[in-house]
């Protein structure tokens, strides 16, 4: 197998930290974008000599806003900075992570932000590919620990297909390594989940002592409800289970 010289942006994230791991473990010259390593996205600092002798980018970045124009204008800036230098670079290949049902909600900022950021990838000078993915295994337990407040915490009981992180950045890492694809398949997990029932039980296994309150007047709206953040008919499957993930938080 050929070594490649592969970039990941946030690279200190959640699913950055597995895909740095993914293609280590395959062999591969890895860079880390993030601020902690020197590199700057939303001002391009750094970004020129990390990009040095790169063949591809993963951008694993995210970015947490309630407001919308915020949001948009925090992913068009890294995300131009980010293709304006890897076209420099001679980068042949941009990898972009993304979300499963992004075009039917239309009223959350952070889904406006990555709309703009699909958008400025498709039209960009880097031949690319977008994978969408599903909501994380932990993502149940990451929303109560945004609404927690004295043990309670507000929940949307929405109907999701969660996908486990590691796989996530295992199906990242062989993408790269190969041709840019365009839009490729939804990619999710095993089987449909409640997300209220997985905040529970995430949170037991925790030891988290939390009363789960299920209501759609909390950060996540009704437009969520029903099969819209379920992945489509061709998706990709990924291996890991929510109860064989959640074996491994206990």
């Amino acid at each position: 197998m050929q070594t490649l010289r592969i970039a990941v942006a946030g690279a200190t994230g959640n699913i950055g930290t597995l895909t740095v791991a993914a293609l280590g473990r395959a062999g591969h010259d890895v860079v880390r974008i993030s601020r902690s390593y020197g590199v700057d996205l939303r001002t391009g600092d750094g970004l020129d000599a990390a990009l040095t002798g790169a063949q591809a980018v993963i951008d694993t970045t995210s970015h947490e806003a309630a407001d919308r124009d915020e949001a948009v204008a925090h992913f068009g800036a890294t995300t131009r900075n980010l293709l304006a230098a890897e076209e420099r670079a001679g980068v042949r290949h941009h990898v972009l992570l993304s979300i499963v049902g992004l075009d039917r909600v239309d009223g959350n900022p952070h889904y406006a932000g990555k709309r703009e950021q699909e958008r400025l990838v498709a039209e960009g000078p880097v031949p690319w590919t977008i994978v969408r993915a599903t909501q994380f295994h932990d993502f149940a337990a990451t929303v109560t620990s945004w609404t927690r407040q004295d043990g309670v915490a507000t929940i949307p009981p929405l109907l999701v297909q969660p996908i486990a992180p590691a796989d996530v950045a295992d199906v990242l890492a062989e993408i790269a390594t190969g041709a840019p694809q365009g839009r490729y398949h939804d990619v999710a997990g095993p089987e449909p989940q409640d997300l209220v029932d997985m905040a529970r039980r995430t949170n037991d296994a925790r030891g988290h002592a939390v009363k789960l309150v299920p209501t759609w007047s909390s950060l996540l709206g009704v437009e969520m409800a029903g099969d819209v953040l379920l992945p489509s008919a061709d998706a990709r499957i990924a291996p890991t289970t929510f109860d064989e993930w959640l074996a491994q938080q206990r």
